[in-house]
């Protein structure tokens, strides 16, 4: 199926393979992909309104889209994300903005629930007990309140996993992007869900170790992201790498390394670090962006 121009596959995510792969894919240059993502999410929360949160993951996920095809990543690379400003942030917008709605819509039914239990609590009799059951009451709200902005959050970050990705990889707008993006996840929605569980519950056993496995763990959940998006959207759509950086070192320079599994959800394959052939599929030489004659 396509939207927007990008096609996509379905059934293909498989949670375990993602973090193994995400993990082998940075394992040689884990700092520096901690690095790049520890500032990049840093950024992103330091400034007001999420402002910098597109700009911020179109640069981590144009870093790892970079080490997936085999290209030299630098920690500066990730700056390059700001040449996706416009599109990552109407993306952004679009993603926190009913967030935000629900989660003030939520809060006012809780607050409301609250002052009416407070108010039924100050007119009873003086000489009447106090009902035992209100605490409880609004104890089960707030919790019910929590748990529904949280299952929205999780519901929400699913459908638009592939948002920035998208935007970088294969140029679409942001809108596209977000459209393009659930069409893929309900089309891979137990694999995502799966990984989505998974990753989360590695991240909640990283913050009881006082929040600093969590921060270790972040760059190989961002890997494992980028490797379900890579299985969804397999490499022939990308507009990313159309010609080759000029500082590219003679092939015969570079060494390759092996891969843990095709990321397109085949079977194990060798990637190496060299520039692949004009036929891999999205990769082209510059004198075939524009095909034939």
């Amino acid at each position: 199926m396509s939207e927007g121009g990008a096609s996509f596959n379905r059934g293909v995510v498989r949670p375990v393979e993602c973090l193994k792969a995400g993990w082998q894919l940075i394992g040689d240059d884990y700092w520096l992909f901690f690095g790049i993502t520890f500032v990049g999410m840093l950024l992103a929360g330091l400034v007001p309104f999420y402002l910098l949160l597109g700009p911020m993951m179109c640069g981590i996920y144009l870093c790892l889209l970079r080490r997936e095809g085999g290209r030299r990543v630098r920690f500066e690379m990730l700056f390059e994300g700001f040449n996706y400003f416009a599109q990552s942030l109407i993306a952004t917008l679009l993603m926190v903005v009913p967030m935000l709605l629900l989660l003030g819509l939520f809060y006012v039914v809780f607050f409301v629930a609250l002052f009416g239990a407070i108010g039924s609590m100050a007119t009873q009799p003086q000489d009447q007990a106090p009902d035992a059951t209100l605490p409880v009451v609004i104890v089960v709200l707030y919790v019910a309140v929590l748990v529904v902005t949280v299952v929205i959050a999780m519901v929400l970050g699913a459908l638009f996993l592939f948002t920035f990705p998208l935007i970088v990889d294969r140029g679409l707008s942001g809108v596209a992007a977000l459209r393009t993006s659930a069409r893929a996840v309900l089309a891979n929605l137990g694999g995502v869900f799966g990984l989505i569980v998974l990753t989360t519950l590695l991240s909640m056993v990283g913050v009881l170790a006082c929040y600093v496995g969590a921060y270790l763990f972040m760059p190989v959940h961002m890997a494992a992201i980028m490797v379900a998006y890579r299985q969804v959207f397999p490499a022939e759509g990308s507009v990313l790498f159309l010609s080759p950086p000029p500082e590219w070192p003679e092939p015969s320079a570079l060494e390759p390394h092996t891969a843990p599994s095709d990321l397109h959800g085949g079977q194990a394959s060798p990637v190496t670090a060299t520039p692949p052939p004009p036929s891999e599929p999205g990769v082209q030489r510059p004198d075939e962006a524009h095909g034939p004659g």
